[in-house]
Order: structure tokens, then C-alpha cells, then sequence
């Protein structure tokens, strides 16, 4: 039998995978979760076990026949019969976008006619990705979430002078990030970027100690299980792209560590794989903390997010050629995780009776 098969609308984009799954089924979470993580769907045409990826508007959504009871998504209530009155709906109030609260919290560091550097919260996309620009065009931005490249000419006081984003972070990493005000600028930036000359370096809250070091590898778009990773060793992947990341511990912290990242290449969520793949993955991690076609690997720090902070950034400024660096301390989330888990490292353990 063909697989049952659907197309994300906008009211989903963003959405993870298994949300959409529990909406349009009627599943329970833990029904919507298993789905995924047993390889029952495939999500634009590549298998998923990650029950939190999220869709895109478009993107099409492929289920295992048979796995699931109800095939066809639950009808919407009929209209009521003629005669029969209905009852007016109370209208509900329109809640604002989570990641508009986000923007409360963004720091302007520092600013100038060329650059402004910014310390960006957690639950914020940095920019728009091209695929999402191209595929809705600027009539569609207003469907889509807000990102800090949005919001940023406002609180520049420049409201209709966009600033150009060369580089990101994910949206649940928190820390410092560079745009270009100029078109100058941008590409000044972007090539200290792809050359790998700027000055960039994370603190991760991690599940276990792992040893200080250098981790280099090749960096795919699909190690096997849906999920970016390194290609086998002496594998040579049309897509591969050489990655490297320089770790030193900060603090050991029993069975967790906060360990800094110095970034030699700048790949998409490259600290979060080295770290899963060697076998100590973020605090929050839940995507890369598991080996290809294995279970996720037990997480007892209770963090709500992945525990990554990009805590330092340096770079020659476009300019006047002068070097210069910026440091962000951990966000409160961040530094609570952290001190509770030295508390509990620090806490005498009790006598056995």
C-alpha cells in the first residue's frame, strides 16, 4: 500500500514534526514521538527520527502506511443544521509570536556606520534562510517568524535600512553575532568568514568530561539517520565540508562539564555534532546526542534548551583594518544551569546506612 501523504500549510511552518503529527492525527505526544523515532516518516523526501525537526511550509510529509489508526486527518465540526441556533464564538485574543518577546531581550553591544554587534537571545532565528526567501518572497515575510534581522533597523533607529547578516546562530544558541550596515561591509565580513580568520569561541554546558583537544572531521547533510554529521573516516562525500573544533575544559563538574569551543571552520551546527559524536553532547541537546540508528543518550541536567553560548567574537573591523573583540557573558538560564550543577557536584554525598 502507498504511504499516506500530505503538504505542510503556513499555519505549521516552524512547527516541529511531531506537533504537526499530533494536530492533524489526534495523537498523544508520546504516539507522534514514536512515529518519528521508529522511521515511520520521511520529511521532503529525507527520513526523520528527530520527533523535534521542524517543517517548512511546503514541504511534503510522507507516513508509513498502517502505522497509524486514522489515515485521514480528523473532519472539522459540521456546520449546525438550519434552524438550529448558534451560538455566537467569543473572539479570541491574538497571543504575540514567541519570538517577538525574544526581542525584548536583544543587546546592542556595539554599533557604528559599518557593523553592529549583537548579543542574541535564545528562541530567535538570526535570518531568514534563502530557501524561505526564495520559495514566499517578500509579500509572504509577514506568514513567516521573525527574526533578528528584522528587528534590528528599528532598534538601530533605522527602520527601512536593512543590515546584511554574514554569519548565524541557531535559534536556541544565545551570544554574539556581527551584521555588515553596508554592502561594503558585508562582503569585507564575509570573506574574514569563509577564510576562517575571525576570532570565535562558545562556552557548552556538556554530559560528561570529555578530553581537551582537537576534533576535525568531514561534515555531511545526512549521516544516515536524517541528521547532519561527519562521514566515515577516509570517506571523501560530494557534499563533505572539513570541519575543525579546538575544546578545553573550563570546569569539570562530575558527570558534566562546561568546556569552551574555539571555531578553526564555521559549519552549520558543527560544535553541537563534534561534541554528540564524541560522546558528550549539549545539556538540552536532543537531536545530536546519539549515535547513527541509536537511542539518545540519557541527559539528567534538566536543561531546556542546548546549553551553547557564543561567548566571545573577534574580527579585522572593515574599515579601518583594526582588530577588534567582544565578550558576552552565559544568559541567566545559562549561569543557573551552571551553578546548580556545581552545587550538586560540591554537595557531600550522603553515607551510606
Amino acid at each position: 500500500m502507498p504511504p499516506i501523504q500530505f503538504l505542510i500549510d503556513r499555519r505549521e511552518s516552524r512547527l516541529t514534526i511531531a506537533a504537526v503529527l499530533r494536530q492533524r492525527y489526534k495523537l498523544t505526544w508520546a504516539r507522534a514521538k514514536k512515529l518519528v523515532e521508529n522511521g515511520h516518516i520521511r520529511l521532503a523526501g529525507q527520513l526523520t527520527r528527530a520527533p523535534e525537526q521542524r517543517v517548512k511550509t511546503g514541504n511534503r510529509v510522507w507516513i508509513a502506511h498502517g502505522t497509524i489508526d486514522n489515515p485521514t486527518p480528523t473532519a472539522k465540526a459540521t456546520a449546525p443544521s438550519a434552524g438550529a441556533a448558534a451560538k455566537p464564538k467569543p473572539k479570541a485574543k491574538p497571543k504575540p509570536a514567541p519570538e517577538l518577546a525574544n526581542t525584548l531581550a536583544v543587546e546592542v553591544v556595539y554599533s557604528d556606520d559599518s557593523v553592529v554587534v549583537v548579543n542574541k537571545p535564545h528562541g530567535l532565528t538570526t535570518v531568514r534562510s534563502k530557501e524561505d526567501e526564495a520559495e514566499f518572497g517578500p509579500r509572504a515575510k509577514k506568514f513567516l517568524p521573525t527574526t533578528l534581522a528584522d528587528v534590528l533597523p528599528a532598534l538601530l533607529g533605522t527602520p527601512n535600512k536593512p543590515v546584511f547578516a554574514v554569519h548565524r546562530l541557531d535559534r536556541d544558541t544565545t551570544g554574539l553575532v556581527v551584521f555588515a550596515r553596508t554592502s561594503a561591509a558585508a562582503k569585507l565580513l564575509t570573506k574574514q568568514f569563509r577564510a576562517h580568520s575571525t576570532d570565535r569561541r562558545y562556552l557548552a554546558l556538556v554530559r560528561g568530561v570529555p578530553n581537551s583537544g582537537r576534533i576535525e572531521s568531514v561534515l555531511v547533510s545526512d549521516r544516515g539517520d536524517g541528521r547532519r554529521g561527519s562521514a566515515p573516516k577516509g570517506s571523501i562525500p560530494e557534499d563533505g565540508k572539513p570541519a575543525v573544533t579546538h575544546v578545553v575544559v573550563v570546569e569539570a563538574l562530575g558527570d558534566f562539564a562546561v568546556v569552551e569551543c574555539r571555531l578553526e571552520t564555521g559549519r552549520t551546527h558543527q560544535v553541537r555534532i563534534h561534541l554528540g559524536e564524541s560522546g558528550h553532547a549539549l545539556c538540552g541537546e536532543k537531536v545530536y546526542d546519539r549515535p547513527v540508528g541509536g537511542k539518545p543518550v540519557s541527559d539528567g541536567s534538566k536543561a531546556a534548551r542546548p546549553m551553547l553560548h557564543a561567548a566571545r567574537l573577534g574580527f579585522t573591523h572593515p574599515d579601518d583594518g583594526v582588530v577588534r573583540t567582544w565578550e558576552a557573558k552565559p544568559p541567566a538560564d545559562f549561569a543557573e544551569l551552571w551553578h546548580r550543577l556545581r552545587a550538586a557536584q560540591l554537595s557531600p554525598t550522603p553515607a551510606p546506612a
